[in-house]
């Protein structure tokens, strides 16, 4: 008789971990498994008693220059008051370990950053929980957040070395996108393939044409409701395995995209806009290129798909995303 696939992975992924967590002082015990996508991720406890999370980086995804950039930017931006995760050094004083390859695994690196105490904003595909006051509420204060994060940014000196990488024209509607050919992913039908192939040329020239009125720096690049925690003292921000150099409204309409079903959607733009701006300038003509920020946040999970077509339910997924990129083309007055 077969065993469980999914329990061989668990078992030999909290194997990995344990091998991991002998790089910091933590006692023995069965980490917690959060999440296995980009990273595994596992909820540790230290040996004096503090959660933390562990997370065991995704084998050639970003070199280790760029895993210590994300470090390193995320400790500037705590330094700044923002909440996000602090790092919480191995003991060899080191931020980031090494593990070596082994017969399961192929070598990666692994790092562990302090537990953020609260709750995510909601779950992509279910219905926010919090009443429309609420919502509001919440999005103008992810808003503040936000801008503080590029205020912060903008004012930092970034470290010799520093790299990662840029959701810019190329990293977006380029030959080579930072998540993948969206144009070329598996399942598109002949028809589907040549029309997202002319939407992508057609946006490359709007964003063209919109890029010397947009805000460029360092950006989160995902927030979605998963990374946004409710905290006592209001929002923090996890996750930033995708942070790099990109245009500002690609984090706004990373907030706005998956509650575009939601009733109050609406209020919650506007909340989000008018949270920013309370911090931060947005002019309103940079502002007329949200809709096309959207549609470029649609398809990058379609180029996502491209690259991981083992993902499960990718065919489900796949239809649910072209129908909502092709939807937000509309908006924009291109046609695929």
């Amino acid at each position: 008789m077969m065993g469980d696939p999914a329990q061989e992975l668990k078992n030999t992924l909290f194997e990995r971990a344990s091998e991991a967590l002998q790089h910091w002082p933590a006692p023995a015990q069965q980490p917690q498994l959060l999440k296995y996508r980009e990273n595994a991720v596992f909820r540790v406890v230290l040996a004096d008693g503090r959660p933390a999370a562990l997370r065991l980086h995704r084998a050639g995804y970003h070199d280790e220059a760029a895993l210590q950039s994300e470090l390193a930017w995320m400790t500037a931006l705590r330094q700044g008051g923002l909440a996000v995760p602090a790092t919480i050094p191995a003991e060899d004083g080191h931020p980031l370990v090494t593990l070596p390859a082994t017969h399961r695994f192929a070598a990666q690196h692994a790092d562990i950053v302090s537990w953020i105490d609260g709750v995510p904003l909601g779950q992509t595909g279910m219905p926010l929980a919090q009443p429309p006051e609420k919502q509001a509420e919440l999005f103008f204060r992810i808003g503040q957040a936000m801008a503080t994060m590029h205020d912060l940014a903008d004012g930092w000196q970034r470290p010799s070395g520093f790299h990662r990488p840029a959701w810019d024209i190329e990293g977006l509607v380029g030959e080579q996108p930072l998540w993948g050919r969206f144009w070329d992913c598996p399942g598109l039908s002949p028809r589907e393939s040549e029309a997202l192939a002319k939407l992508r040329i057609r946006l490359r020239q709007a964003l063209d044409s919109h890029a010397p009125c947009l805000d460029y720096g360092l950006i989160h690049a995902d927030l979605v409701r998963e990374n946004v925690f409710m905290t006592n003292g209001g929002v923090a921000f996890i996750d930033f395995d995708d942070c790099g150099h990109g245009y500002r409204l690609f984090d706004l309409a990373t907030a706005l995209l998956k509650n575009r079903r939601e009733p109050a959607y609406p209020a919650i733009e506007q909340a989000l806009v008018a949270g920013y701006r309370s911090r931060r300038g947005l002019s309103e003509e940079a502002l007329a290129a949200l809709p096309l920020f959207l549609l470029l946040r649609s398809l990058t999970y379609i180029g996502w798909l491209a690259q991981r077509p083992e993902t499960p339910d990718d065919a489900e997924r796949l239809s649910r995303y072209l129908k909502e990129s092709f939807q937000l083309a509309e908006t924009v007055q291109i046609d695929p």
